[in-house]
């Protein structure tokens, strides 16, 4: 394609001014421009010796007045790590606190570094169990640091007694990439105020479904392809009368940017076998005991050094300093395995590349007044995938349209000291993607639309029907196009739009309550590559973030930054107070 190097700069500013969506993917004609294939050469926007300060746009964690005692978990340097173990440490309960009742726990990730790194993702454990799952952040000559701050409440049982602490970043140190990772890591733990003792919200046990230590690498699972099968058998104590399957997943190498894959007959047609193929569509798939019993369609989250790493920089993308974690109510099911028997959770990722790193926490409340509980399953559906793509191409342009949807219905009823209670978890998700390709494939447009909505209802015999209901909409939309400039050498525009709805509904005999989150970011940027590493570029982001709770209140934040630097940064705590 030939386009002069003035005539890229004004093709980007007339994109960057209409703020069209882009994607950034790799030219075909060249290797593929993803990280982990991209660095960063030279410190070309900063001269200072000043740290860069790099976070995500979420709400704040509404604590307590009480005054925390906090706990330094963990201090450590994170050179050469990459496929060694996690690194551990012996973690007990805090002792010097004047209270052992807690109405808040917090997990506070502290972290520096500098010079020159890829982002690395990683994962804390304890007892086997995840508590976390993060990215890091890329680091600069002039040094950068982040703080991830994760309510880890929904922990409390664990929390209480002595356990095993892992951790592990595979970071790679050598004469290029000198970038070690400084760690600092607490627990602060929030006496409960007088009116607010923490009672049975919490699981009072957890189970980790995830890899035993001692082992290289992570605790999670690794999914290789499309075949792979990971599993782990489990026995849950008998006076079990409720359960929730919490999965964390994460998506790397050739399944990286999986929503920009390309169908196969593309890339068979094309002679193309450099290209990351299986199409456009990834489910994680959960099994028990060889049944699907859940399945989960990610949120595309951006690591800090994907499509772009200036845009990352110093707004963080949706969900990539604190990845979210999928909950499964399998209430239903607890009829099949309180036997007394082991049985299996197992996990797959429909059309996948490598490499998926899944995990799992099973959440169990416990009957204090019984040493049996009862339980049978009702009702079991789970429809096969409905799934379509639509191909029209020639040569290396073309669209591609993929449309899936998938519905999972667990009933059965649970027998305990609190009665008998049937409960109905069902799950209904829809999938829409559409890719184009253009200039000889080095214009690439994909925009991708996911309804995740999960409802549980429970009942018995003495009052009305629960309700939890949970409405996801991940929205995605990118936009790509770049030009060869030189021997070596390239140029790329991209721009992004992610976005993250959230809407959560309660109601039972006491009343209803509601909250949701909308979550929209905007990134356009662009760089000049040489020998696959950024040699100049500019990155812009624009984030509106509006958290609105029944009981917590609203909060609202409005913020955009550019060339490292916060533009401007609005924050509000009442909903009352935003305009049209």
């Amino acid at each position: 394609m030939a386009l002069s190097f003035f005539s890229f700069l004004f093709f980007f500013t007339c994109f960057s001014i209409l703020q069209v969506p882009f994607f950034s993917t790799a030219t075909l004609h060249k290797a593929a421009l993803f990280r982990p294939k991209i660095t960063t050469q030279l410190d070309f926007i900063s001269k200072n010796d000043t740290p860069t300060t790099y976070f995500e746009v979420t709400k704040p964690i509404k604590l307590p007045k009480t005054k925390s005692c906090s706990y330094l978990v963990l201090k450590h340097d994170f050179a050469s790590t990459y496929e060694k173990p996690p690194v551990q440490a012996n973690y007990t309960p805090p002792s010097n606190c004047s209270s052992q009742k807690f109405s808040k726990i917090v997990l506070e990730w502290k972290a520096k570094s500098k010079g020159r790194q890829f982002d690395r993702i990683f994962g804390i454990w304890l007892g086997g169990v995840e508590i976390l799952r993060s990215c890091t952040a890329e680091p600069r000559p002039n040094g950068i640091i982040w703080t991830v701050k994760k309510d880890i409440t929904r922990y409390y049982s664990l929390l209480m007694t002595n356990q095993t602490l892992s951790v592990y970043i595979g970071n790679i140190v050598d004469s290029k990439y000198t970038g070690v990772y400084h760690v600092e890591f607490f627990f602060h733990f929030y006496p409960a105020d007088k009116e607010l003792i923490l009672g049975n919200s919490g699981a009072d046990l957890i189970l980790p479904i995830s890899r035993n230590l001692p082992l290289n690498d992570g605790l999670w699972f690794e999914i290789e392809n499309s075949t792979d099968v990971q599993s782990k058998e489990f026995k849950i104590p008998q006076n079990a009368y409720r359960a929730v399957l919490e999965i964390y997943v994460s998506f790397h190498e050739n399944d990286e940017f999986w929503y920009g894959n390309l169908p196969n007959d593309y890339i068979t047609a094309n002679n193309r076998t450099d290209i990351a193929g299986n199409g456009a569509f990834r489910e994680v798939l959960v099994s028990l005991d060889g049944d699907v019993i859940g399945a989960i369609w990610p949120f595309t989250v951006i690591y800090t050094g994907g499509i772009n790493p200036l845009l990352w920089r110093p707004i963080s993308g949706i969900g990539s300093f604190d990845l979210p974690s999928y909950d499964i109510e399998i209430t239903p099911l607890l009829g099949k395995i309180l036997d007394g028997s082991s049985h299996n959770f197992s996990f797959s990722v429909t059309n996948a590349l490598n490499v998926w790193y899944v995990d799992a926490n099973l959440h169990l409340w416990l009957d204090k007044k019984s040493v049996k509980t009862e339980g049978k399953l009702l009702e079991y559906s789970s429809s096969p995938l409905s799934f379509s793509l639509a191909s029209n191409f020639t040569g290396l342009d073309g669209s591609f349209a993929t449309n899936a949807h998938r519905s999972i219905s667990l009933t059965g009823w649970v027998k305990s000291s609190y009665g008998t209670v049937t409960t109905n978890s069902s799950q209904s998700l829809s999938y829409n993607n559409n890719i184009m390709m253009g200039n000889d494939a080095n214009l690439q447009i994909v925009d991708q639309k996911v309804d995740f909505n999960d409802t549980v209802y429970a009942k018995t015999r003495s009052f009305p029907v629960q309700v939890l209901e949970s409405f996801k909409k991940f929205r995605f939309h990118l936009y790509s196009d770049g030009v060869e400039i030189g021997d070596q050498s390239y140029a790329s525009i991209s721009n992004v739009t992610l976005i993250f709805n959230e809407k959560r509904l309660k109601r039972s005999k006491y009343g209803s309550s509601a909250s949701s989150v909308h979550n929209l970011q905007k990134a356009q940027g662009y760089m000049f590559l040489k020998d696959q590493s950024i040699d100049s570029g500019l990155g812009s982001t624009q984030q509106t973030y509006k958290y609105d709770d029944d009981y917590s209140g609203c909060y609202f934040r409005n913020i955009s930054s550019s060339n490292y630097t916060v533009l401007y940064d609005k924050v509000l705590n009442s909903c009352s107070k935003l305009s049209t």
